[in-house]
């Protein structure tokens, strides 16, 4: 019996909203573009921490990068026509780390110098890095064509690198890429693999650049040594690092600030000058979600003054039609109408309205990210929740806008409505 008075109340109230088919369509403008201004501010939202997000994982969320910085002083006094500036990690610092600090698994030295790179008539500029095999397991990146660099490549001190697919690319140039010997600043080395590199803008720096050859350490020691020279505006610098960067596993993810902290304490022992700089992945992991998160409220927070606005005017139109009905109201009190089967009634026609009104904005909301996409190449990501969340905001604004104009309707004298012209 319930069910029954219940769909007929609905087919009553879609039937009133049919009579004014323009002002039911201009009312529910207000709850299609609150609900797909919400959905497509949080798939924006999702998209761009979902991708930084990403990248941090990549980089290990039980791993600490640790680089060696120029101190401002340093800088300063490069300005002079000959200066040679010592700073940075040191070849013990690395010992020190792996030997003192249980929680550490291993660590990677990494030293980086620039030079060209050669081929033939090809040429170019790479970020030279003297590594261990270990690089690879630290920093994961996809094998597109033979090996890394192996233990025995290392003992060995072999002549050999590995590089990156964008200077593969721009060097080698040819289907035939793994075995071909290239000259790195008069050296010879044989290409025995290639790796794919992610280089990241902003603040979320990746230790791989796409102009990387890895070799190595050893031979990068050797060949290369700690002392290297550039040329400024006219005045020659030169600098003496022995390591550029150390790369620090923490065997658990539990261990990783304690950790951090430690070695904080290690380095500022050994270092009278702060010419270092540790980052924590997992520490902007931490940080970027909680920005996430800070995010969407702020981006619903302005989305949902928009279904606000649509509120008041589902409201406003309501408190309009209780006018124009109040004879209807009155005869309906008159043969017996109960007040809350006009409340019901007039309740059931606000939600429609919004649920409408809605799922349009929905069906907006979920197309305005891939235009974005298309367009802009923006990544964007609808999340389940912001629908549902959506959805049941529009609801809950016809209940709450619609419940005063209803309880007008039902508060109206039966025989004052029945003079009412």
């Amino acid at each position: 019996m319930h069910q029954i008075r219940a769909i007929r109340n609905i087919r009553l109230g879609i039937k009133n909203l049919l009579l004014h088919k323009l002002r039911s369509m201009l009312t529910i403008l207000g709850v299609v573009f609150g609900v797909g201004s919400v959905i497509a501010m949080l798939s924006v939202g999702e998209g761009a921490s979902r991708e930084a997000l990403e990248q941090i994982r990549k980089l290990g969320s039980n791993n600490i990068m640790i680089a060696s910085v120029k101190p401002a002083e340093e800088q300063a006094a490069g300005a002079q026509h000959v200066h040679v500036g010592v700073y940075g990690l040191k070849y013990e610092d690395e010992t020190r780390i792996a030997e003192t600090i249980e929680s550490v698994e291993r660590t990677v030295p990494v030293k980086e110098v620039r030079k060209e790179g050669r081929l033939g008539e090809r040429s170019m500029e790479l970020r030279v890095i003297g590594t261990t095999p270990d690089w690879f397991d630290l920093v994961d990146r996809k094998v597109l064509a033979g090996r890394v660099l192996s233990n025995r490549d290392f003992w060995a001190n072999s002549p050999v690198c590995v590089l990156t697919e964008y200077g593969a690319r721009r060097l080698l140039a040819t289907e035939h890429t793994v075995g071909r010997t290239i000259s790195i600043a008069g050296d010879y080395y044989e290409v025995i693999g290639i790796v794919q590199s992610e280089q990241v803008g902003g603040s979320i720096q990746t230790p791989d650049q796409n102009v990387d050859a890895y070799i190595p350490i050893i031979t990068a020691i050797e060949r290369y040594g700690d002392l290297t020279a550039r040329r400024t505006a006219g005045s020659r610098e030169l600098e003496y690092v022995e390591l550029h960067h150390i790369l620090v596993q923490v065997k658990s993810v539990d261990h990783v600030e304690a950790t951090a902290e430690a070695i904080t304490s290690l380095l500022r022992s050994s270092h009278k000058k702060e010419d270092y700089r540790m980052s924590v992945p997992l520490a902007l992991l931490r940080q970027t979600e909680a920005t996430k998160r800070t995010f969407n409220i702020v981006l619903g927070s302005i989305a949902g003054i928009s279904l606000l606005v649509g509120g008041i005017g589902i409201m406003n139109i309501m408190l309009a039609s209780v006018t124009e009905r109040t004879r209807e109201i009155g005869i309906r009190r008159a043969i017996g109408a109960k007040r809350r089967q006009i409340i019901g009634q007039f309740l059931i026609e606000t939600i429609v309205l919004t649920t409408v009104g809605g799922l349009i904005g929905i069906g907006m909301g979920v197309l305005f990210p891939k235009m974005i996409t298309h367009f802009a190449g923006m990544p964007t990501i609808v999340p389940p929740y912001s629908i549902a969340l959506s959805l049941g905001i529009s609801v809950g604004v016809g209940i709450i806008f619609g419940l005063y104009p209803a309880i007008r309707a039902a508060g109206l004298d039966p025989i004052e409505a029945l003079r009412h012209e």
